[in-house]
């Protein structure tokens, strides 16, 4: 007799009383714990059902196979060559994988290389006709007509007429009338500061000591990370940010969502600045506009100049011939314009590029508005700043320090505005009489450019920030009263990289590689030389005085005192980006959030947390 689930003869043979069918014991018993019910039949059946068959001991004869040493082994050797044979076809299967695997990840990395490739040459295509675009001359008629067409966020924007290359056309100064208002501002504004008081909504010290991290935005993009600059409108809360990624954004601090993104530029943003009442809002950049008609007005001789493919497209476009084709790319970095662009936002939250002015012939490093909010000076890295007029979009004047060739990393204007701030790459920080565009002062002490300079509402207070340290001056006695120094020379701060004078971000040497006065004799090596690298630091004072704000590899808050009395800091707040640089800091109104922006694309937002924060006005 045979088990009805296995075939064979069981070792312990049961019956079922219901089926009388006969099993294995073991097998049976596994089957009811499993299923509850007869294999064959499908009945309920249970152990109480089974019923033990007692029989003899059987001793079970050996197969054929195992009756014999050479069986047995002939048996393990079959055996073996299938186990052999599966292992063959397997690692076949998984070589075969790995050759499709490895095929498809080339293909895939290829095609991203491919697809890069062509994204840049697409983008460079785009910047180089832009620029080429701008530079066409147009009649009287045609540039009135241009001025007059504006479109939304810098998509194309109207530009003023050149009166000559950049930085030596006429300018009509500033005038009596002009003068005449900025006095009475400031006499006007130096009468209710003797008045002055702290407001009572002002973020007490205590409030200040708990301030965290309340949100983190990320603004700009992940491709060219990095925030440099940071204002805000005060009336709306509304933040503005300058970033690495050639765009300005306007970020809506109460609702969480970005405004507008403001793109024009074609390389980073420097500085940002709303204009206190209406809806101008200025930026300043690094962009180099190329002026082709100035280009082809140098002379240059007895050079042989390797082309560079990206730009001769351009020129050949403009009917140039190879010869002075090689020429012009030389001279780019001379007859290049450097712009800043004047906006005007609209009801829907966008805002339309009014004026591009290209005075400046190196990079704009500080963009700062008059009291009157009818003008503003732009600071550039070609050693001159300009003073325009914000309807217009005119410069008025541009006022260059003869006695020195080092250009300026910062400005501001004081409180009551007749008196402007500026700091140079060569750690000097002047003061500027409005009226006559005098050098009235100069303090010396810092070391590395002055990357940052702010002054007090108080009206008495200059602070200024460089690789060093942050020094405090009182501008009664003219004179470095306090110096803050920060880090030891261990400590990682906000390293950067910076450019002397009119450095083009490409410079390109000349290296003569063999004496005599012909064109073979020269040659033009084109490299980018490594600039100096420096550490650096920025600060801010709040609106009403109170507390100065300094982001270097973290941000301090520290309460503003006097002369004589200790400016202690009431408050460190750690570098959330990773990179170690917080690059630019703003309070809000009546110091109640401070914004931080940091070598990351993430705006940061810290104050007291929700439950403990103020009441919205």
């Amino acid at each position: 007799m045979h088990c009805s689930i296995s075939g064979e003869v069981p070792e312990q043979p049961v019956v079922s009383k219901k089926s009388g069918l006969l099993y294995e014991k073991r097998l049976i018993e596994r089957h009811i714990s499993e299923y509850g019910k007869c294999p064959i039949t499908g009945e309920p059946l249970t152990m109480d059902d089974i019923v033990p068959v007692k029989t003899g001991k059987i001793v079970k004869p050996r197969t054929v196979q195992t009756a014999s040493i050479p069986g047995m082994l002939g048996m393990f050797q079959n055996e073996w060559d299938g186990l052999m044979l599966s292992n063959f076809a397997l690692e076949q299967q998984l070589h075969t994988a790995r050759q499709e695997l490895s095929h498809a990840l080339y293909q895939h990395d290829a095609a991203c290389r491919v697809i890069a490739r062509l994204k840049k040459e697409r983008d460079e295509a785009r910047s180089f006709l832009a620029q080429a675009e701008r530079q066409i001359p147009m009649s009287a008629s045609e540039a009135v007509t241009e001025n007059a067409s504006v479109l939304s966020n810098g998509k194309r924007a109207a530009e003023d007429d050149d009166l000559g290359q950049p930085g030596k056309r006429a300018r009509p100064g500033i005038s009596a009338s002009i003068i005449t208002e900025l006095t009475d501002c400031n006499a006007t504004l130096s009468q209710q500061r003797k008045k002055r008081q702290i407001p009572p909504t002002l973020a007490p010290i205590g409030a200040l000591e708990r301030y965290t991290q309340l949100s983190s935005h990320p603004l700009h993009k992940t491709s060219k990370p990095g925030i440099l600059s940071i204002d805000i409108q005060y009336s709306k809360d509304i933040i503005a940010t300058g970033g690495v990624d050639a765009t300005a954004v306007v970020f809506d601090r109460l609702s969480g969502q970005i405004v507008s993104t403001l793109s024009g530029h074609s390389k980073k943003v420097t500085s940002v600045k709303f204009v206190a009442e209406g809806e101008f809002f200025l930026t300043g950049s690094a962009d180099k506009v190329v002026d082709v008609e100035a280009i082809a007005g140098v002379e240059l001789d007895l050079l042989q100049i390797r082309l560079l493919a990206s730009w001769s497209w351009i020129l050949f476009s403009r009917g140039l011939n190879h010869e002075t084709i090689s020429i012009a790319i030389f001279k780019l970095a001379l007859c290049g314009a450097v712009t800043v662009r004047v906006w005007q936002g609209s009801e829907d939250g966008n805002y339309d590029c009014r004026h591009i002015l290209k005075d400046h012939t190196a990079e704009v490093q500080a963009v700062t508005v008059h009291a009157t909010n009818n003008y503003f000076v732009t600071a550039s890295l070609d050693n001159t700043w300009c003073f325009y007029d914000l309807s217009s979009g005119l410069c008025m004047t541009q006022v260059a320090d003869t006695s020195k060739t080092d250009g300026y990393t910062s400005a501001a204007f004081h409180p009551d505005g007749l008196i402007l701030g500026t700091g140079t790459s060569e750690a000097v920080v002047k003061i500027w009489d409005v009226k006559s565009q005098a050098n009235v002062a100069k303090f010396e002490g810092h070391v590395g450019p002055v990357t940052a300079i702010s002054f007090s509402e108080n009206g008495y207070f200059l602070a200024t920030a460089a690789h060093d340290s942050v020094k405090l001056w009182d501008l009664r006695k003219l004179k470095n009263f306090r110096t803050l120094n920060l880090y030891d020379s261990d400590t990682p701060t906000n390293s950067g990289v910076y450019y002397y004078g009119y450095a083009f971000p490409y410079l390109y040497v000349l290296q003569f590689m063999a004496s005599g006065c012909s064109n073979s004799s020269y040659d033009f090596v084109w490299y980018r030389p490594s600039p100096p690298v420096f550490h650096y630091l920025t600060m801010e004072f709040d609106h009403s005085g109170s507390y100065l704000g300094i982001a270097g590899s973290d941000i301090r808050v520290y309460q503003v005192g006097s002369v004589k009395a200790d400016w202690n800091c009431i408050k460190t707040l750690p570098d959330l980006s990773g990179t170690g640089r917080a690059t630019c800091l703003k309070f809000g109104p009546d110091a109640n959030y401070i914004a931080v922006g940091s070598m990351d694309r993430n705006l940061r937002v810290f104050g007291l947390p929700g439950d403990e924060a103020p009441l919205e006005s």
